[in-house]
C-alpha cells in the first residue's frame, strides 16, 4: 500500500499543495462587475438592434436626468442652498430642454407610463415642468437682483404692458413671438416692491404662461384667445395702475 513520504516535524506544509505559487509580481485576477447590459448568468443583454431604437433609449436617459436635475434643484432652491439669480435660469433652461426632450419621447411612450416604469417620484419637478415657469415668477422675490429702482421697475412694467397688447393688436399671435413678451412682463411685475404675489393680474398672467408653454413655437394663438389675453392684460394694467395710487 503507498504511503506518503514522511515530513519532519517542524517541516511546514506546502502552501499552495501541489500547484506553482503564484509570483509576487503577477496581478490579481480582476473582478468582473456585471455592466447594466449584463444578466445575471453573465450573457449580454442588447438593449437596441437598431440605430433608431438607439436613439430612443438615449431619448430616455435625456429625459430621466433631465426631470431628476430638476427636483434637485427645486429641493435647494427651497432649503435656501441656492439664490434666486441662480435658480432662475438653470430652471427655465431645464424647462426648455424638458419640452424639447419629451416631444422626442411622446410617439413611443407616455410620459405617466415613462414616470411609472422608473419608478420617479419626483413631484416638484413635475409640477414645475407643468406650469412651464420657475418659482420665481409664480412668487414675489425681493429685492430686485440688478439693483434698479423702485421708479425703473414701474416704467419698465407699464412699457412691457403696452408692448404686449400691442403686439396682440398687430397679429403677432406665434408663441414664439408672444411667449417671451408675456414672460417679461411677469418677470418686471414681480420685481414690482408693493404687488403682493397673488395680485389677480400676476395670476392671470402666469395661467397664460402655462397655456403657451403647453403650446409648439409654431402654433398661434386662435381667436377667442387672443380676445381672452387681451382681456386679462388691459385687466391687470388697469389694476396695476390703481395699486400705483392708492
Amino acid at each position: 500500500m503507498y504511503a506518503p513520504p514522511a515530513r519532519g516535524f517542524n517541516e511546514p506544509p506546502p502552501p499552495y499543495g501541489n500547484t506553482t505559487p503564484p509570483s509576487r509580481n503577477s496581478a490579481p485576477s480582476p473582478v468582473q462587475v456585471p455592466s447594466p447590459t449584463m444578466a445575471r448568468d453573465g450573457t449580454q443583454v442588447k438593449l437596441y438592434n437598431t440605430n433608431k431604437e438607439r436613439e430612443l433609449y438615449d431619448n430616455l436617459a435625456d429625459v430621466y436626468s433631465i426631470i431628476k436635475t430638476m427636483e434637485h434643484l427645486e429641493k435647494a432652491y427651497m432649503r435656501d442652498h441656492v439664490m434666486a439669480q441662480e435658480y432662475a435660469p438653470a430652471c427655465a433652461k431645464l424647462i426648455a430642454q424638458f419640452k424639447t426632450a419629451q416631444s422626442l419621447i411622446k410617439d413611443t411612450v407616455s410620459l405617466p407610463v415613462f414616470l411609472a416604469e422608473y419608478k420617479l417620484e419626483c413631484k416638484m419637478a413635475m409640477e414645475r415642468f407643468e406650469k412651464g415657469y420657475p418659482a420665481t415668477t409664480e412668487h414675489h422675490v425681493t429685492p430686485d437682483p440688478t439693483g434698479n429702482s423702485s421708479q425703473r421697475i414701474v416704467a419698465e412694467t407699464v412699457q412691457l404692458f403696452i408692448t404686449t397688447m400691442d403686439s396682440l393688436k398687430l397679429n403677432l399671435v406665434a408663441i414664439d413671438a408672444i411667449y417671451p413678451l408675456v414672460n417679461d412682463l411677469i418677470e418686471s411685475l414681480n420685481r414690482v416692491p408693493h404687488l403682493p404675489a397673488e395680485f389677480d393680474g400676476k395670476v392671470r398672467i402666469r395661467g397664460w404662461l402655462t397655456v403657451m408653454h403647453h403650446m409648439k413655437a409654431s402654433d398661434e394663438l386662435n381667436p377667442d384667445q387672443i380676445r381672452q389675453l387681451l382681456f386679462d392684460l388691459e385687466s391687470a394694467y388697469n389694476a396695476f395702475h390703481k395699486s400705483l395710487s392708492g
